[in-house]
């Protein structure tokens, strides 16, 4: 199969079979996306869900955040992973956000990569949930099922499976493709035990055909 016909065929299959794809972060503004973003590095959304809640009660916006004790903000993020590095960024992020944004939480990429805590990844995420632009964010969810299925060849950064991706989604569906794959990963082509068996791209997938 040719992989222009491999990308269309599962994103046909996508597009019949979850035609709705969502963050599963809660969050209602740009500032409390970042926040949960920064929260979910080496976390499971699970686990953020929980936290954010609590967190945003304490700092419902970019100045209590600003002025926020380091301690204060590592009390109620312990429980997720790296919380020191995590509790540093937060802070960070909310004052550069305030410095050099006047709070407006920027739509570019190159700009967002500016707030502490935000790397190519967390700004694709904003960009794509919030603004709908047509970026794909490569966590470890989507740099293995794209290279397992047959979408990415021979990538070994992310930043090589985005460019792999985006050349072939339509520019309208790279936004949700992002939440595809990634949910796909989460719940089917799963790291250790992938349910290759109730798979509905096992058709296209090139892991599969290898396997059998």
């Amino acid at each position: 199969m040719r992989k222009e016909e491999r990308f269309k065929k599962i994103i046909e299959y996508f597009e019949t079979h979850q035609p709705v794809a969502e963050t599963e972060l809660k969050f209602k503004t740009p500032y409390e996306l970042i926040v949960a973003t920064i929260l979910s590095a080496q976390c499971t959304d699970v686990r953020v869900n929980k936290i954010t809640p609590v967190f945003l009660k304490s700092f419902p916006e970019e100045k209590a955040l600003a002025d926020a004790k380091a301690e204060d903000v590592y009390e109620i993020i312990k429980s997720c992973s790296y919380p020191n590095n995590k509790t540093k960024n937060l802070i960070g992020m909310a004052k550069v956000l305030i410095e050099k944004f006047n709070c407006i939480v920027p739509s570019d990429i190159n700009e967002l990569q500016k707030l502490p805590g935000v790397g190519r990844k967390t700004a694709n995420v904003i960009a794509s949930v919030v603004f709908n632009k047509p970026v794909l964010a490569v966590d470890t969810h989507v740099f293995r099922v794209s290279a397992r299925i047959g979408l990415t060849i021979n990538s070994k950064t992310p930043l090589e499976t985005e460019k792999q991706l985006v050349k072939y989604i339509p520019e309208e569906k790279i936004p949700i493709a992002h939440h595809w794959l990634l949910l796909h990963g989460r719940y089917v082509c799963r790291a250790r035990k992938p349910k290759c068996d109730e798979c509905g791209l096992k058709e296209f997938c090139m892991y599969y055909a290898e396997k059998n």
